[in-house]
């Protein structure tokens, strides 16, 4: 009960005193010894437990702890009591407070609907009006059909007073999935802005197994159907962890680069890495030959602040990477192609990635660093069937919506639609864009372009081979980044190792930007 200070019962409220001693007893006992111990040899922590590890030392200030099932004796005197299984209240990570919401699993499995849902909406209610981020740590059945018996009838199921779309728009909101994660529970995780699930241990589904079977006959385990391997896929959950601890600290690092709210700004650290560090490497990080890949996070590692790379979604939509970063201390969100998925094209779930990343920078105020090697949609039947392009589309909204500071570095390629939405360029967006000798644009990549538009002549020559070579080459000196330049179609070509430097001094006037929105959206 850390937050909360403990005093002698005595005086003329003694009585009293002690019964308030005896209910917080009862509630810091949660589902009580037998159901703690079960739950410790299943290797997790409790509900409380994961408080403490998550939050500062003794900074958790609990609300609502007497709220649960009193006993009364036939005089009305109190003998005991059984919590409600939500733990709510504030607390501070790294100094900078928050709201939390746990479910405690030692009672009736965490359930939502064997709570007193009062209780835990209120918490995001209270992070909601006072603008304070807010974490779920999620451990829940969802509901049972026992609690009939108790209700003696059913609900509609809904929240009417959960604000869950207005905290979406005003606070971080995260979601931690610590155990099986099903119906409210699912929904609890997913509503959030960063999710983060523990591997083998949680799952996050409609339903679990059982109703499953019911409705379709199939026997599916609960991991096959909800685990972290399924949300690699489906992209619903944005990061796994390998345990716990893991977990808890992925939320700690994604709050460090968020304000406490929309009217607040991000916190800044004090730099500790030279703005003009410059990796000799760099000039060599693009092969000269364009059949060759590279390593984007290696790219990312030499031109932003040390260490303070914080990937989002990493198994999902590969061919592009997000994730938060410092730029001299100043956070920002990052965008990178990386040519090892898909060639790096846009696909289906690499454009919902790069549009939630997108409005999500926008929505907290983080300046955004695009690298690009964008060589366009993903083509063929299978990406028409997914619908690729709608995806295409929807990340053209993000950016015309987008209000973050941006900034585009072109390294390499950048061609057709998907090429186009390297940058917002809504009303007096400026195409702030710098290009490595690397760079190449236009409608086509030249690879396809050159078979496309000169098929015959390259069939009819002895050499096809040496044929298409030949144009190929011509073609590359024509798309030259030196010639856009020359027309001012780029702001400028720079030497890869000048890239930290320049964005280092970009992102001081960003913030300034950043800090003048907030004084105005507030005025």
């Amino acid at each position: 009960m850390s937050g909360t200070r403990t005093f002698e019962p005595s005086g003329e409220w003694e009585e009293e005193l002690r019964e308030l001693q005896q209910r917080r007893q009862h509630a810091l006992a949660m589902g009580g010894p037998e159901a703690l111990a079960r739950f410790k040899a299943s290797g997790r922590m409790n509900a409380r437990e994961r408080i403490d590890a998550l939050c500062d030392g003794h900074s958790f200030r609990e609300l609502g702890m007497l709220a649960g099932k009193g006993r009364h004796d036939e005089h009305g005197n109190y003998q005991g009591s059984e919590p409600t299984n939500a733990i709510v209240g504030t607390a501070r990570i790294d100094g900078r407070k928050v709201a939390l919401h746990a479910d405690d699993f030692t009672l009736r499995a965490g359930s939502s609907e064997a709570t007193i849902a009062d209780k835990w909406i209120y918490i995001e209610r209270l992070a909601h009006q006072l603008r304070m981020p807010i974490v779920r740590l999620v451990d829940s059945a969802g509901g049972s059909v026992k609690l009939l018996l108790q209700m003696g009838g059913t609900k509609i199921p809904e929240y009417p007073s959960w604000p869950a779309q207005e905290l979406l728009k005003t606070v971080p909101v995260v979601g931690v999935a610590l155990g099986s994660c099903a119906g409210q529970g699912a929904i609890k995780v997913l509503t959030s802005h960063f999710s983060v699930m523990v591997r083998e241990q949680a799952q996050v589904m409609a339903a679990g197994p059982h109703v499953v079977r019911q409705a379709y006959a199939q026997d599916i385990d609960k991991n096959e159907l909800g685990g972290h391997l399924v949300h690699r896929k489906s992209g619903l959950v944005h990061n796994e962890a390998a345990d716990e601890a893991d977990a808890l600290a992925q939320v700690r690092r994604f709050l460090s680069y968020l304000p406490r709210s929309v009217f607040h700004l991000a916190p800044t650290v004090p730099p500790a890495d030279d703005p003009d560090r410059a990796d000799d490497w760099l000039k060599n990080a693009i092969p000269h030959d364009r059949r060759k890949i590279f390593d984007p996070r290696k790219i990312l590692a030499a031109i932003l602040d040390r260490d303070s790379v914080f990937e989002i979604g990493r198994y999902q939509g590969g061919s592009i990477i997000t994730a938060l970063a410092r730029l001299n201390g100043i956070p920002v969100g990052v965008l990178i192609n990386d040519p090892k998925i898909q060639g790096g094209a846009m696909t289906v779930q690499s454009a919902a990635k790069m549009e939630r990343h997108i409005r999500l920078c926008s929505l907290f105020g983080l300046p955004v660093v695009n690298f690009v090697d964008q060589p366009g949609n993903q083509t063929g039947l299978e990406a028409e069937l997914a619908g690729t392009l709608a995806g295409a589309t929807r990340v053209g909204e993000a950016l015309h919506e987008c209000r973050s500071p941006w900034v585009s570095i072109l390294m390499r390629r950048c061609y057709g639609m998907a090429g186009a939405l390297h940058a917002p360029k809504y009303g007096e967006a400026l195409n702030l864009r710098y290009a490595w000798p690397s760079a190449r644009w236009g409608s086509i990549p030249i690879e396809g372009g050159v078979m496309a538009a000169h098929k015959s002549e390259i069939e009819a020559a002895p050499d096809p081979m040496a044929k298409r070579a030949e144009i190929e080459a011509y073609y590359l000196k024509l798309t030259s980044p030196f010639r856009t330049a020359e027309k001012f179609g780029v702001l400028d070509i720079i030497d890869p190792r000048e890239t930290r430097g320049i964005l280092c001094d970009w992102v001081e006037d960003a913030w300034e930007r950043v800090k003048v929105d907030k004084v105005l959206a507030g005025a």
